[in-house]
């Protein structure tokens, strides 16, 4: 099983988003857990089959989002549904559970074998859609310690998307990534302000400056523009660009996979 650290220190990481359709319990939901399962699978041997380097699956259609806490029913899904993909797929796997609950994605992380998660609100407080989100970073470090999950690595979001930061306006994304740097994160995640908005080239230049950590970025990135970001980054975490109309609930576009990893490789290749 290849590392993702490892995988990002020898190339950039094209990391391909599973949105796992709404789970029971959720106003959303429709489908039974067995149809559930067998479409993030479907979506998971796609992204293997055209070679992307790693693949995170989250709960995005489960809105509205409970704020840092979820119900056991949640956990006990997304538990399922990792470890069904982990033994059909060999590609490094990530989690992340909206909203916030990164402890929770840290015990399914562990359970199911999966080797990272995507933690948000882990430095400095800020207000997000669904409230409120303190800062957990010594909780879920010593809980993923408690748990013996060292293994499982932790990738944090900093300014995330979606989310007001002016109680920590004073706080520049670069203090932000230092913070996160010294509280232990194992990669920092950039982002534009929602979901399918790129980030500002000036903040990950100021970050790539102030950090050795792994840097990826969570949103907007595309073929028309991931050149721009190829020299900044090390990952690249993409969702909707990989659907159809590059709408986040549509399907998955194998076109568009096959188009931005073929330019990809272009750019490995300079």
């Amino acid at each position: 099983m290849k590392n993702l650290l490892s995988l990002m220190k020898k190339k950039k990481a094209i990391i391909g988003m599973i949105h796992v359709q709404a789970l029971p319990g959720t106003p959303k939901n429709e489908l039974t857990m067995e149809k559930i399962t067998t479409r993030a699978l479907q979506e998971a041997q796609i992204y293997q089959k055209h070679g992307i380097d790693a693949i995170i699956i989250e709960n995005m259609h489960d809105v509205p989002y409970l704020n840092r806490e979820v119900g056991p029913e949640i956990i006990a899904c997304m538990t399922a549904i990792a470890t069904c993909i982990k033994k059909e797929i060999s590609l490094p796997t990530g989690i992340q559970i909206l909203a916030g609950a990164n402890i929770e994605a840290l015990a399914v992380a562990k359970a199911a074998g999966l080797e990272f998660i995507r933690a948000e609100g882990f430095v400095f407080s800020h207000i997000a859609d669904e409230g409120k989100m303190d800062s957990d970073a010594g909780k879920l470090l010593r809980y993923r310690k408690q748990i013996g999950a060292e293994e499982v690595r932790v990738f944090t979001d900093i300014q995330k998307k979606h989310s007001s930061h002016a109680i920590s306006s004073d706080v520049t994304i670069t203090q932000h990534a230092e913070t996160a740097e010294f509280f232990l994160s194992d990669g920092l995640i950039i982002t534009g302000s929602a979901t399918g908005k790129e980030p500002q080239l000036s903040d990950i230049k100021q970050v790539r400056k102030q950090t050795d950590l792994p840097i990826l970025l969570g949103s907007g990135i595309n073929t028309k523009n991931i050149e721009e970001y190829w020299d900044l980054a090390d990952g690249f975490i993409i969702g909707s660009y990989f659907k159809e109309e590059s709408y986040w609930k549509n399907k998955l576009s194998e076109s568009k996979i096959k188009d931005l990893l073929n330019k990809a490789n272009e750019l490995k290749s300079k």
